[in-house]
């Protein structure tokens, strides 16, 4: 089915079941722990040996020798795998870093050995006898110092605009416009780098059988991984089949296959026998991929009623060598007004690991540094920050002003917030509010995030109990993808929630658009609204109703003449199937399609420790229909819970000597929890989107992020008078600029924040 015009009125705008806030279908396996992670197929794979990764000791260099003999004769011990024994191997396209190192060593913990073993313990202990000679390389692992070094050479890194290498995104002219400005900021923002910290490590279970390869794993992109895999091992890729049928949290760290899927795959076919291997909490921050730093000069102009006239954003990233820069200023060149606009990304190479997707890829840190700009911006203009946004709103994209917005209510979103919020009570001076010792104050920002679409498949069976089965490979990594898919075929034939069976997650299925990049949910339950649309023709040529006017409801069949038939009497010779792929057309090239929102919050800071309490938390969306409030709130609300960790603790240290992430576990890679947030709510605005897929729907989970460091510095601006524009915002960095005590020496007794 080809969607190439805005959607009209379908069998979803019933919204019997699509739109209502039902309970996630998995939610019992998941809580009773029936759902089978990828490491847990212990009924289908009983006999599957333990594979433990070795990860290298140094960032940069060669191995000169590696003697893996007193590991392969350590009891238990079934292979060894290295790069010298594996054979060839290739690189999947999705990778910057080689998943198998040797003898050249590209980052820390990159693996160089797999060792295989009856259990895991034997496994560890033989990984121990291996001996590694090392030839240490320098490397670079400081983005300051790399933009540093490239600014004194008069080079700015490789530039990158829109992903087209070599110079800046301008409309306009905006050096002339900024100088002319009769207000203007010009500041610097820092983010460092953010660590995955999802529940279920990177884990896989491989069994070959001859020389084809079944890899249970935990990825979010099942085709993509597949044609990784294959291109990896060298092998047909329809000799590959992926199954992750449940993903205990992806964020995009597993949007790619990692080394534990090839190595799983290597130390089963060395070893002659099922493997399953997962990655040691330390190897997911050093192995796996992480969200890199970003230095990021922001520089507004506007006139002094608040309008902008220039707006220019450059963000600094790094990468390894042939990696792709943390697109940072996207949201820029969307998101306000402005006749003159610059945007440019620098890259820098570093040897650290791998740098790559993490939720809201590109807009989670840019914002966190445009929506601390604008708050400034704000400040020097003298005007409300809600109101200097609401100024410099625009209704087509600023540097197309022919192509509008699909939908575009971040107006709305502004004012329903700051009335639900009752910012109507903020004082406009920082450090206005004390209560005992601690320091309230208020802040705000815009949230945005482009909305994706990706061609979607999915297959349908009807059968002879009325029961319908989805089959597509899209993945749930705890967003409730089993719950939207079975309500959207639900509500296209007519039947109750329970009739619906959804099998997810295996490359048997047909192609989806997977689970990244705020798509899934609007692009697979459109791949499943083209098959169940071909469905219904079948059913309706078995029974012999015509098309037009006919109903689907409550498990039966009506035709326009008022001839009515059960549904499963449809399928009472035989199962019927229909599969179809949504194809997306040109409507992004019509339109800009985006979604918008606004965070609000309010904290406390101590004002004798510079301690941050987060005390409210709001966001409003306008993210097209959202399929399941129920589950879309859980998404945004971890969203929001995420932009916390980013704005207050989230920092991955770097060892500049050695080159690696030094807080590499959940004991020291700090991240929100629970008690740090008591209050928060979401509005969803009741929106619907014709120009995105035949659902109406967009995206929402990353939405919820972006925006909320900005927030929350923001309040903590306006409650100290600080302003922090380096992230993570910690107390060593509030307590120099904090008022001082009102009488010295003497501490109020410590109220509840």
């Amino acid at each position: 089915m080809k969607f190439d015009t805005p959607a009209t009125q379908n069998p979803i705008d019933q919204l019997k079941v699509v739109g209502q806030g039902l309970d996630r279908i998995d939610g019992p396996l998941k809580t009773t722990g029936k759902a089978p992670y990828a490491y847990e197929h212990h009924d289908t794979v009983p006999d599957a040996a333990v594979g433990y990764v070795l990860g290298a000791a140094i960032a940069k260099g060669r191995i000169g020798a590696m003697d893996i003999e007193a590991a392969r004769r350590a009891p238990g011990v079934l292979a060894v795998v290295t790069a010298q024994n594996a054979g060839k191997l290739g690189k999947g396209k999705m990778n910057t870093a080689t998943l198998l190192g040797g003898p050249d060593i590209q980052h820390y913990h990159q693996a160089i050995a797999l060792v295989v073993a009856d259990t895991l313990e034997q496994a560890r202990a033989a990984s121990r006898l291996i001996r590694v000679q090392y030839e240490r390389a320098a490397g670079a692992f400081d983005l300051a110092a790399a933009k540093r070094g490239a600014d004194n050479a008069g080079k700015k890194g490789r530039d990158h605009a829109g992903g087209n290498a070599g110079k800046p995104d301008r409309v306009g002219d905006f050096e002339r416009a900024y100088v002319a400005a009769a207000v203007k900021i010009d500041h610097t923002y820092r983010t460092p780098d953010h660590s995955h910290a999802m529940m279920e490590p990177h884990a896989s279970t491989a069994v070959w059988e001859g020389d084809a390869l079944t890899l249970w794993t935990s990825n979010q992109m099942i085709d993509w991984g597949r044609s990784d895999v294959a291109k990896t091992l060298g092998v047909p890729k329809e000799k590959v089949r992926l199954v992750s049928p449940y993903i205990g949290g992806g964020f995009g760290g597993k949007l790619f296959v990692r080394a534990d899927a090839v190595l799983a795959a290597l130390g089963a076919r060395a070893a002659r026998r099922p493997v399953k291997v997962a990655l040691p909490r330390p190897l997911i921050a050093n192995n796996t991929t992480h969200r890199p730093a970003t230095i990021q000069r922001v520089r507004i102009g506007a006139t002094r009623d608040g309008k902008i006239t220039a707006i220019a954003h450059e963000s600094w990233s790094g990468d390894l060598p042939g990696g792709k820069p943390e697109e940072a200023v996207q949201q820029t060149r969307l998101l306000y007004a402005g006749a003159n606009r610059l945007t440019v990304q620098h890259l820098m190479e570093l040897d650290l690991p791998e740098g790559n997707a993490m939720r809201a890829p590109g807009e989670a840190p840019g914002m966190m540094a445009l929506e601390i700009a604008m708050d400034e911006m704000a400040e020097a203009l003298g005007l409300d920050p809600v109101e200097f946004r609401v100024r410099n709103d625009t209704q087509v994209d600023p540097a197309a002003p022919e192509r509008p917005f699909s939908q575009r209510r971040f107006i709305e979103c502004l004012r329903t917030g700051a009335q639900r919020f009752g910012w109507a009570e903020r004082s406009a001076r920082p450090g206005a509010r004390r209560e005992g010792r601690w320091l309230v104050g208020m802040g705000m920002a815009a949230a945005f995030r482009n909305n994706l679409v990706t061609d979607s498949a999915a297959r349908v069976r009807l059968d002879a109990a009325g029961q319908v089965i989805v089959e597509t490979d899209m993945t749930d990594i705890g967003t409730g993808s089993y719950t939207i898919i079975a309500q959207t075929a639900a509500e296209m034939l007519g039947v109750p929630l329970a009739k619906v069976i959804v099998r997810l997650g295996d490359s048997d299925f047909p192609v989806s658009a997977g689970s990244g990049g705020q798509w899934g949910a609007n692009s697979a339950t459109a791949g499943v609204y083209a098959a169940c649309q071909k469905l219904r023709t079948v059913v309706l040529e078995r029974l012999g109703f015509a098309a037009e006017g006919a109903v689907f409801a409550e498990g039966s069949v009506t035709d326009a003449d008022g001839r009515k038939a059960l549904l499963r009497q449809a399928a009472a010779d035989g199962e019927l199937v229909a599969e179809d792929v949504l194809e997306f057309g040109g409507l992004d090239k019509t339109f800009q399609q985006s979604t918008f929102g606004a965070h609000f919050v309010e904290v406390g800071v101590d004002a004798y420790t510079g301690e941050t309490r987060v005390r409210r938390m709001l966001a409003v969306c306008a993210s097209g229909r959202i399929l399941n409030p129920k589950t879309a709130r859980s998404q945004v609300i971890g969203a929001m819970t995420m932009g916390i960790g980013s704005a207050l603790m989230e920092e991955l240290a770097i060892d500049q000597r050695a080159g690696f992430f030094v807080n590499h576990d959940l004991a020291s890679y700090e991240v929100p929890v629970h008690a740090d947030i008591p209050w928060q709510e979401v509005i969803f605005l009741d929106e619907t989107d014709p120009a995105s897929s035949p659902m109406k729907a967009k995206g929402v989970g990353e939405l919820g992020l972006c925006g909320v460091g900005a927030a929350i510095a923001n309040a903590i601006h306006h409650a100290t008078g600080v302003r922090v524009r380096d992230y993570p915002v910690t107390l060593d960095k509030l307590l120099a600029g904090l008022p001082q005590p009102p009488v010295a020496g003497r501490f109020p007794p410590a109220a509840s924040p």
